[in-house]
């Protein structure tokens, strides 16, 4: 069956294109969405007017793609999130997560799905990350994890003073270890 599309369909045209397709295809999927309708006489000798106005929307949208991927460049976004003491995260950052971020940053809807991330962040640290804006178009930006309820600057943790102790021979007795020798 003989279509013109309407809009552009990935992996099978363009707007204004005429394609065969399998008639159920054709039926079930791309007339009922919109995205073609059956190539009658009349639509043959529109088909080019359909591309041009298709050409001129397409290079619209890439240069909106072009500018928000020049405002996503700059943007760094920071999450806190708790982690062991080897920097490994007890959660993770998803790319839902870094999306609703990236919307409150910029005041525009992020798709998460346009997020290109092999696994969900697990790790402190920087992370550069990239979002698929449309053909062509892709933007890089880092997302910076830190620890939630870091130690202020020069505070030890408790495990940390007694490796120091141990390291100078100095035996650090807890309030919650419990005498082995017997004696209170």
């Amino acid at each position: 069956m003989e279509i013109l599309l309407k809009q552009d369909v990935e992996n099978l045209g363009s707007a204004g294109d005429i394609v065969n397709v399998k008639p159920g295809y054709a039926r079930n999927y791309l007339i009922p969405r919109g995205l073609a309708m059956p190539a009658t006489p009349g639509l043959r000798k529109q088909a080019n007017q359909i591309k041009q106005a298709a050409e001129r929307r397409r290079l619209r949208e890439l240069k909106t793609a072009q500018d928000l991927a020049d405002r996503i460049s700059q943007v760094t976004l920071r999450f806190k999130a708790k982690a062991g003491e080897s920097g490994r995260l007890y959660g993770s950052i998803t790319s839902t997560a870094i999306a609703e971020a990236l919307a409150d940053e910029l005041g525009t809807e992020v798709d998460r799905r346009r997020i290109r991330m092999d696994h969900p962040l697990r790790e402190l640290g920087e992370h550069p990350i990239t979002i698929h804006l449309t053909q062509g178009v892709d933007a890089t930006f880092q997302v910076v994890v830190e620890p939630e309820g870091e130690l202020e600057k020069g505070q030890l943790s408790e495990t940390e003073l007694e490796e120091a102790a141990l390291e100078q021979g100095v035996v650090v007795e807890r309030e919650d270890a419990v005498a082995e020798t017997g004696e209170a």
